[in-house]
C-alpha cells in the first residue's frame, strides 16, 4: 500500500465495553457493553512507526512504548502484515476501570485499530483487523483469546475461536445488567486462579451449557438458555476472589436473571434478562448486595445483540 496524496490523516473511533466469557464460553463468547467504552484518535505519520502520544483517564500510568501497549501492539502488527510505508500516532481516552472485567485492553485495541483502518488507502474488513487485535491483547493479558475483541469489532453476541468470528443471533428484547464494585481484579491473577485439574465431567458439563446457550439464541428459546446459563468450569474457581460475588448473583437470579455470573477475569457481574425493563429493575439488588460486601457500585444495562466500535 503506498501513501496517497488525499489520504485521510486522522480518524477517531469508540470502543465499547464487553462481557467476556458469558459464563459457559471461556475464551471465546461475549457480547458489547453499550454506555462505556474507550475511545482512540490515530494520525497517519510519514515515520514508519507506532508512537503513543498520550494516554488520558487511567488511574495509573500504562505503557507509552508501542510493543508494551494493547493498542500499540495492535497497530505494530497491523503495520508489519500489510508491509504499510507510513506509520500512527494515537491517543487512548480510557473510560473502562482497569481490571473490571469489562474488556477495557481489548477497547483499547479495537478504537485503535478501527480509527487507523479508516486511514488505509484501502480500508479492511472488520474481520480481517482480528489477528492484529489478537496480538494487542496478547499484550496486555498473556493470551491471544478474542472474547472480548469479538464483540467489539463484529457487535453482539460473537463467538471467537482461534483464526474467525461467528455472530450468533440473539432476540432483540434480551438485555444484560453488568454490575461493576469498585474494586480492580488483575486479569493475569484472575488466570492464576484457573491452575490445578480438572474432572472430564466438568468439561463435559460446561459444553453442554455452551451448546444450550447458543441453540437458546438461535431459538429465541428463554427456557434453553435458562437451563444452559451456568458455569460449572471457572466461576467457582474465580468467585472466591470477589467479595460480595455470591449475593450479587443470588439477587439477579432472584430477580428473574436466565443467567448470572463474572463478566470476563471479574471483579464485574452480569446477567441476563428477557427485558430492558427486568434488567434494570434487578440493579439495586445487586448493588446492595456489594453494598454490604463494603464496595460501592456502577450499574450498566445494555442490549446483549448491541453495536460494537465505530468510528466517530
Amino acid at each position: 500500500m503506498s501513501a496517497a496524496s488525499g489520504a485521510q490523516r486522522q480518524a477517531r473511533a469508540f470502543s465499547p465495553a464487553s462481557v467476556g466469557n458469558v459464563a459457559v464460553g471461556f475464551d471465546i463468547l461475549g457480547h458489547p457493553l453499550a454506555g462505556v467504552g474507550d475511545t482512540v484518535t490515530a494520525r497517519r505519520i510519514d515515520a514508519p512507526q507506532v508512537r503513543i502520544a498520550a494516554i488520558r483517564g487511567a488511574p495509573f500510568p500504562l505503557p507509552l512504548e508501542a510493543e508494551r501497549n494493547t493498542a500499540g501492539a495492535a497497530l505494530l502488527a497491523m503495520r508489519e502484515a500489510l508491509a504499510l510505508p507510513f506509520g500512527f500516532e494515537i491517543e487512548i481516552d480510557k473510560g473502562i476501570a482497569l481490571g473490571s472485567g469489562m474488556g477495557g485492553s481489548a477497547a483499547s485495541c479495537v478504537a485503535a485499530l478501527v480509527a487507523a483502518n479508516a486511514l488505509l488507502d484501502a480500508p479492511l474488513p472488520r474481520q480481517a483487523l482480528y489477528p492484529f487485535a489478537l496480538a494487542g491483547e496478547a499484550v496486555a493479558s498473556g493470551g491471544r483469546h478474542g472474547d472480548n475483541l469479538g464483540p467489539m469489532l463484529l457487535g453482539g453476541l460473537v463467538l471467537a475461536t482461534a483464526d474467525r468470528l461467528v455472530r450468533i443471533p440473539v432476540p432483540e428484547s434480551w438485555h444484560s445488567l453488568l454490575v461493576h464494585p469498585e474494586a480492580v481484579l488483575e486479569t493475569r491473577r484472575a488466570r492464576e486462579a484457573l491452575a490445578g485439574s480438572y474432572e472430564l465431567k466438568e468439561f463435559v458439563a460446561q459444553s453442554a451449557n455452551l451448546a444450550l446457550v447458543l441453540a437458546g439464541c438461535h431459538a429465541g428459546d428463554v427456557q434453553l438458555v435458562r437451563a444452559g446459563l451456568r458455569d460449572v468450569l471457572v466461576e467457582p474457581r474465580r468467585a472466591p476472589l470477589i467479595a460480595g460475588f455470591d449475593a450479587a448473583k443470588a439477587a439477579a437470579l432472584e430477580a428473574g436473571a436466565m443467567g448470572a455470573s463474572i463478566s470476563g477475569a471479574g471483579p464485574s457481574v452480569f446477567a441476563w434478562f428477557e427485558s430492558r425493563e427486568r434488567a434494570e429493575g434487578a440493579a439495586p439488588a445487586v448493588q446492595a448486595a456489594f453494598a454490604a460486601a463494603g464496595f460501592e457500585s456502577q450499574a450498566w444495562v445494555s442490549a446483549v445483540d448491541s453495536a460494537g466500535a465505530v468510528l466517530l
